[in-house]
């Protein structure tokens, strides 16, 4: 038990060691450099003549990437390790160790066009070092459902439109309307309200109330569905605020990780008390204590 003990004592002593590093501003900073260095060495290989002169050079500092990443995954891991499980709770833990140990995967570190994009995905990492950033990602996730079906409803709109633009302009006007593609891109260009002013003019000349056909379509896809998407938006960013309040405060309560020392103490404690009372218990052969015999001038008195 206390082997137990004292290696339970060494791994907390050692993710307060690593924790302190990870608090320290220079830390986060010494990262989020390494990750830019990453991302200028991306769009350096993107030229041909830079990357065939300093190909030694980018091949060093790609090195140096990979060494850093790794040591700074290392250090996190570290600061884990009395709580490992805390730290797979965490998706962006997990996002980030993914992306490191992807480039010591032998066939992704072979295929080129992979170990690209899982380098580029290292740009992604500076979420982890920034808050705000954080936050907006995971709104721009929490978004998706409803912005498929914002999609949906708009794909819907246009379709009808395009339907009825074809029916009423193609004859007048083929060449935005001559087919249902035509009219859905002729349809989906007004949607920024660019060439708005052209397209009712010339559906003035065909018929004066083909301005009730480009109103209404202006008032549902510009101005409606524009304003829907805003909102899903913006739920979406306030629900990704109080996760990130929530997990803030998760994270400054005590670690339920905690009680197993104090279970650990109890129980040393515990065994500390029984072989106390194992030695003082007379049945066990410890050998019996000697008291002092009366002296005879007390006896005599005594015996008066």
């Amino acid at each position: 038990m206390p082997d137990l003990i004292e290696a339970y004592s060494g791994r907390r002593r050692l993710a307060a060691r690593c924790r302190h590093v990870c608090e320290k501003p220079v830390f986060s900073l010494g990262v989020i450099s390494v990750i830019l260095l990453n991302a200028v060495l991306l769009g350096i290989e993107t030229y041909s003549g830079l990357s065939v002169e300093y190909g030694d050079l980018l091949d060093s500092a790609e090195r140096f990437c990979v060494a850093a990443f790794s040591l700074e995954i290392l250090i996190r891991l570290g600061a884990h390790i009395d709580r490992p499980k805390a730290f797979f709770r965490d998706p962006w833990n997990v996002f980030d160790l993914l992306v490191v140990s992807s480039a010591f995967v032998p066939f992704l570190r072979e295929n080129t066009t992979l170990l690209r994009l899982l380098r580029l995905a290292r740009v992604l990492r500076t979420a982890q070092f920034m808050p705000q950033l954080r936050v907006l990602l995971v709104a721009v996730g929490r978004s998706l459902p409803g912005t498929v079906s914002f999609l949906f409803v708009g794909a819907l709109i246009l379709y009808v439109y395009a339907m009825i633009g074809w029916i009423c302009f193609a004859g007048h006007d083929p060449e935005h309307y001559g087919s249902l593609g035509r009219a859905g891109l002729t349809l989906f260009l007004l949607m920024t309200l660019e060439g708005l002013g052209d397209a009712v003019h010339a559906g003035l000349a065909v018929s004066p109330f083909s301005i009730l056909f480009y109103a209404s379509y202006v008032l549902l896809a510009s101005f409606v569905l524009v304003n829907v998407l805003i909102g899903v938006v913006l739920n979406a960013l306030e629900e990704a605020r109080e996760m990130e309040a929530a997990a803030n405060r998760t994270a400054a309560q005590p670690l339920p990780e905690a009680a197993d020392e104090l279970r650990l103490r109890i129980a040393a404690v515990r065994s500390a008390l029984d072989d106390m009372e194992a030695q003082l218990d007379p049945t066990s052969g410890a050998a019996p204590v000697m008291t002092a015999s009366p002296s005879p001038a007390r006896a005599s008195v005594g015996a008066r």
